[in-house]
């Protein structure tokens, strides 16, 4: 029987769905020490997931620079406190790497966010959003990509919270590990979808919302 995919996922839906976790490993990488032993162990790695999370500004003309930049295996996630670290030069190795692709989502953004940062040249990424119309897919937030795809929710409670705390609480680590794991499976699940042919796109015109 083939998968049945949405070319747009009705959005109303996702609330009844059951919650997707990250289940592996999460480090807090807090120094330019461990954020070199964290980047040597996933640039040997076949695969990563990435996302960054920003303090939220809630007052007009104030801004922050990028928080928090999570990298996701299947099994391990570091969340490299960019607050705390800056651009080290091994940040930076990882950022420019070519060889071990990068799954993100929307990640012309985080690339515009880490900049201000410091001066890198992008790597190997490959963006979601680029990606999934190959099959007919319209939907563009990873939220209403993995409910497609997996037909569970992805929580994104945590996403306006301050992600400069002093100390992380379980919920951001969670939520941020999540979101980056998410994309490596999203991204393996749309290549064999591709490769095999095995699912069914089926057309919403009942959400027109993305």
């Amino acid at each position: 029987m083939k998968k049945i995919i949405y070319d747009r996922f009705d959005k109303k839906h996702i609330q009844a769905l059951p919650k997707e976790l990250f289940g592996g490993k999460i480090i807090v990488v807090v120094s330019a020490g461990e954020a070199r032993k964290a980047v040597n162990f996933l640039l040997s790695q076949p695969m990563l997931g990435v996302d960054t999370e920003t303090r939220p500004a809630f007052k007009k003309g104030i801004s922050h620079k990028v928080s928090l930049l999570q990298v996701a295996t299947h099994d391990i996630c570091f969340l490299f406190r960019m607050n705390h670290t800056g651009l080290t030069e091994d940040i930076r190795r990882l950022l420019e790497d070519r060889t071990v692709p990068k799954v993100g989502l929307s990640w012309h953004d985080d690339l515009m966010m880490l900049h201000k940062l410091g001066d890198f040249v992008p790597g190997y990424f490959i963006d979601l959003q680029d990606h999934v119309k190959e099959i007919g897919v319209e939907d563009l937030s990873l939220q209403k990509l993995y409910a497609n795809f997996f037909g569970k929710k992805i929580s994104k409670s945590q996403r306006l919270t301050n992600w400069e705390a002093d100390v992380l609480s379980d919920g951001q680590k969670l939520y941020a590990a999540t979101d980056a794991w998410a994309c490596i499976v999203l991204y393996e699940e749309l290549i064999r979808l591709k490769q095999t042919g095995d699912f069914e796109l089926v057309y919403n015109e009942s959400d027109s919302t993305y």
